[in-house]
């Protein structure tokens, strides 16, 4: 399938599994009358694949490490595209950041990684689900940060373009999305 096929074809999935109309409260407190819920995209077959296959072409010329970002939205992500990767011979590691370490066992904030390895100096893309303000995936920038990862960019499947890009841009992140809200608003 063409990139612009696939493309096509991973927004009807979105529309149908992922996007709703109605009053719901988002995780940065404001108020919206859509949504996008994309774990029944991320955790679909075809949407998983897709997910990944999209991103991972996005991702491909950047040198990337390690991919990871805030439990949960990125984690199905993080994981599909880590195989991905694998299977084109471009192998990028996934880990996740827990919004609070464990009170238990090792009691990490970053997880995924193998005992002795490091983000230290490693170059990192953060990818999100979907995107407000940023402000879940600013968390996952200073874990990795305070770990000595080097941030690359941002990567967002949806981008609802409510301050995210100033957010980032303030931060001195580069941040792309697949998708921009306004895509899925206007049918």
């Amino acid at each position: 399938m063409s990139k612009s096929a696939s493309r096509a074809r991973l927004a009807e999935i979105i529309r149908k599994r992922s996007f709703g109309r109605g009053e719901i409260t988002l995780a940065s407190g404001r108020k919206s009358d859509f949504y996008f819920n994309l774990k029944p995209t991320m955790l679909d077959p075809e949407g998983a694949a897709l997910l990944a296959e999209l991103t991972y072409e996005a991702l491909k010329d950047d040198r990337l490490d390690f991919v990871g970002g805030l439990e949960m939205g990125a984690v199905p992500l993080a994981g599909a595209i880590a195989q991905l990767s694998w299977l084109k011979g471009h192998p990028i590691a996934a880990f996740f950041v827990r919004k609070k370490p464990k009170e238990h066992g090792a009691r990490l904030a970053v997880e995924g990684l193998a005992k002795g390895e490091s983000l230290e100096g490693k170059r990192i893309v953060i990818v999100e689900d979907v995107t407000t303000t940023g402000g879940s995936a600013l968390k996952a920038v200073e874990a990795v940060r305070d770990a000595g990862g080097e941030i690359v960019l941002v990567l967002t499947m949806v981008d609802r373009e409510e301050g995210a890009t100033e957010a980032f841009a303030e931060a001195g992140l580069e941040f792309r999305s697949l998708y921009k809200a306004g895509e899925f608003l206007k049918g």
